[in-house]
């Protein structure tokens, strides 16, 4: 049974995250949840194999969602299993991916995933090298995460996302990145009904209304 929740934000495969005193205390029964630009399964090299051995096998869980800085051809090799009764990627061990659209019940509470976005230096990228087409959800993806929320009366404890709303992002950036995920999560966040929402997209720590834009924190949830 988990017993913590922690949560935090962008990490681009920088490990040193993982080094924080907050974590240290986390054991068997516990998890940590990223939002997006996880940045560990990118080129596949020795030293990363190596980075990602030892964080599945930390005693706690790791689960993340898909940024728009991930290596979405790598990603898409890992099986699709059943994990706190949603499906999620399972990178090994300890790992997962938290897929788009999908609800998941941790310690009694509620979880919706939704990750992705839109890159805005994917011109300046290479496709298939350093950007992926794949960062962008399909309004397939949306259409799925509608019809999971309407099972459960479009109610859940917590959203996690890489991105936020276009209104959360106007208050942050004061300006806003009009693009169909973000007016999606615009919708979304007026017809569901959620405790926080969770993002990391703007690399900042900040709480705002009824949202936790979060980098570098590591924060407790549960």
């Amino acid at each position: 049974m988990i017993k913590l929740v922690y949560i935090t934000g962008d990490i681009h495969g920088e490990y040193k995250r993982f080094e924080n005193k907050k974590l240290r205390k986390l054991n068997e029964s516990d998890c940590l949840i990223v939002c997006g630009d996880f940045g560990f399964i990118w080129n596949d090299c020795k030293k990363e194999k190596q980075i990602l051995k030892k964080i599945c096998e930390k005693k706690f869980k790791t689960l993340f969602v898909d940024g728009t800085h991930e290596n979405f051809g790598l990603l898409e090799q890992y099986p699709v299993v059943e994990l706190y009764g949603g499906r999620a990627r399972k990178i090994g061990g300890n790992l997962y991916q938290l897929l788009r659209g999908e609800i998941y019940t941790i310690e009694g509470k509620t979880y919706f995933t939704f990750g992705g976005g839109e890159s805005a230096d994917k011109e300046l990228r290479k496709e298939n090298g350093t950007w992926w087409v794949q960062e962008q959800p399909t309004m397939l993806e949306m259409q799925y995460a509608v019809e999971q929320l309407d099972k459960i009366k479009r109610t859940v404890d917590y959203v996690v996302t890489h991105q936020p709303t276009m209104t959360d992002m106007a208050l942050l950036e004061r300006k806003c990145a009009v693009n169909p995920l973000s007016t999606f999560f615009d919708e979304l966040s007026q017809n569901i009904t959620y405790k926080k929402w969770y993002f990391g997209s703007l690399h900042k720590n900040k709480k705002i209304r009824h949202a936790h834009c979060l980098f570098t924190d590591i924060v407790k949830i549960t």
